[in-house]
């Protein structure tokens, strides 16, 4: 297929054939390469199929947006969102439906859909180890728990979001199946094990950080970030035992400016090609079920997709629910 047909077929799809030039629209996201790679495969090729000038904006915030949408003034069109975040804030009003007219949801991961929102990406927390740092590398939660057997600083996620406490109870012993509704005594009392030793990252390209520079030799790691890391050389090992999956997801804020719009924004980047472009860029898997079958077979193996056997899904609609109470107690507990 020639680019210009290519085009051309989009454009006619989405609904924009001889249209004019419309009214920018915002796309926010949480910057860094992961935004880069949704700019180039999503945001300019919607552009130039829709003629509709895609502006990035970021990083997201849950306050900003919550607070648009009550000042009526809603700056954003479309956001990239936690999962859990997106299925507690359909809940409180923030976002509008989506248009499943234009969007096909048929054709997306229904984990990761609901009246509003559908999946951006998911990912998974594996462990990762700099095998030149450390004689043996952890490779299991209660491995990475085990401060006796694997001395050392170790990295986790900062934010209170699905990941940790999961790691935390699986390294406890709680069965996978059992994980939800989650045991937080049971889970801060693991975390409270090894608390002096964990560093904690609030970027990828800190955790990258970290684990390039053997200052955490090991830790909980976003798999494409691992993935990106040792394509600059660093002797990366990723175990994917029991990784933990969790997803972005794309929302329109409720009042947004440019709705029509947002909503073909969205169907295009979730179409098949766009994820997979952005999954081949970033090792992320995509959500729409036709990509895998357009990738090189060799880099669909290190997609969390093809890590099934002992994966554990977080329980997006729980963290939802518990999200407000949850954190409380995690900041609490960080703080003391």
């Amino acid at each position: 297929m020639t680019k210009t047909f290519a085009i051309a077929v989009l454009t006619a799809g989405l609904g924009f054939a001889g249209a004019a030039v419309a009214q920018d629209m915002v796309f926010t996201s949480w910057g860094g390469t992961t935004q880069d790679a949704q700019k180039e495969y999503w945001a300019e090729t919607f552009s130039k199929a829709a003629k509709v000038n895609v502006t990035q904006d970021g990083p997201t915030d849950y306050g900003k947006l919550k607070a648009m949408v009550e000042a009526k003034a809603v700056g954003w069109d479309v956001v990239d969102v936690e999962g859990d975040y997106a299925v507690q804030a359909g809940s409180k009003g923030l976002l509008e439906k989506l248009d499943f007219s234009v969007i096909d949801k048929s054709k997306l991961d229904p984990r990761f859909v609901t009246d509003y929102s559908v999946g951006s990406f998911y990912y998974s927390f594996v462990i990762g180890c700099n095998k030149d740092a450390v004689d043996a590398c952890p490779k299991s939660w209660a491995d990475l728990f085990d401060a006796k057997k694997f001395p050392g600083k170790r990295t986790f996620y900062k934010w209170s979001a699905p990941g940790v406490i999961e790691a935390a109870l699986l390294a406890d012993g709680v069965p996978a199946d059992k994980l939800y509704p989650l045991d937080l005594d049971r889970a801060f009392k693991k975390l409270d094990t090894i608390k002096s030793d964990i560093v904690w990252w609030d970027s990828g390209a800190q955790s990258q950080q970290l684990l390039a520079s053997a200052e955490t030799p090991f830790g909980s790691f976003w798999n494409g970030r691992l993935t990106a890391l040792a394509q600059t050389g660093v002797k990366v090992e990723t175990s994917w035992t029991n990784n933990i999956t969790a997803a972005d997801a794309l929302v329109v804020p409720k009042g947004a400016k440019n709705k029509e719009a947002a909503m073909k924004f969205i169907a295009n980047a979730t179409s098949a090609e766009a994820q997979a472009k952005f999954a081949a860029k970033t090792s992320y898997a995509p959500i729409n079920l036709g990509s895998p079958e357009m990738m090189d077979p060799a880099l669909r193996n290190s997609l969390p997709d093809q890590q099934a056997a002992t994966q554990v899904n977080a329980d997006m609609n729980y963290w939802a629910q518990h999200r407000d109470e949850i954190g409380t107690r995690w900041y609490a507990w960080q703080a003391k």
